[in-house]
């Protein structure tokens, strides 16, 4: 697949790592590509650094959104002729203290945080993920063929669920299906499956 990542920090630029490493063909992108050279660098052959607009006219199968939550509603809007019909991984989480009033706006209302994502991000397929992990347990715990960790995903209809939960398998984590979008308020900041490193197992039993 080709692979979008919208934020190339610690979740986005290991995420981009490790799937470049698994076969993927990945773009990572920033206002600032010549600042991720490094990273695509590291991350092999299957990688390349690129700007925001050439990530989005690229037309990638998926996009990673792993930037600051309250960077959503400009992205959603400046490329709405992009993203239509390709799946989101939104790994995004509403800090109020970071993305100000529209985080805490979210958090307060009868919507969890993907919804809103989705609402934004309205013609493409969008799913839930990578939000509840630490970095530093994404970077260091991918490829094991055993003592995996789960990662917990939502998904928005059966593309972005089948497509969201290989490419949490093609990296050596464990998916675990949580439901639909409106389902994944526990993954949400300060809810039960939030920053939690645990087994398949003990993440069902969490749910």
């Amino acid at each position: 697949m080709k692979i979008g990542i919208i934020g190339s920090g610690n979740i986005g630029g290991n995420l981009g790592k490790h799937w470049a490493k698994a076969g993927h063909e990945v773009l990572f992108s920033s206002r600032h590509p010549d600042q991720l050279q490094d990273i695509a660098r590291e991350a092999g052959n299957n990688a390349k650094a690129v700007s925001l607009n050439e990530a989005w006219e690229a037309k990638a199968d998926v996009y990673l959104l792993a930037t600051p939550f309250k960077a959503i509603d400009e992205l959603s809007e400046v490329y709405a002729g992009e993203y239509s019909d390709r799946v989101i991984i939104d790994a995004t989480n509403p800090y109020p203290e970071r993305d100000g009033e529209m985080a805490q706006e979210v958090r307060d209302s009868n919507r969890n945080a993907s919804e809103y994502t989705a609402m934004k991000f309205n013609t493409a397929r969008t799913a839930k993920a990578f939000n509840t992990i630490y970095a530093d347990h994404l970077k260091d715990r991918a490829f094991r063929d055993t003592d995996k960790l789960a990662i917990p995903f939502a998904a928005q209809d059966e593309k972005s669920k089948q497509v969201t939960q290989q490419l949490i398998e093609d990296i050596g984590f464990d998916s675990v299906y949580v439901g639909a979008l409106k389902d994944s308020k526990n993954m949400d900041p300060d809810q039960s499956l939030y920053g939690k490193s645990v087994t398949r197992k003990e993440l069902e039993a969490m749910l």
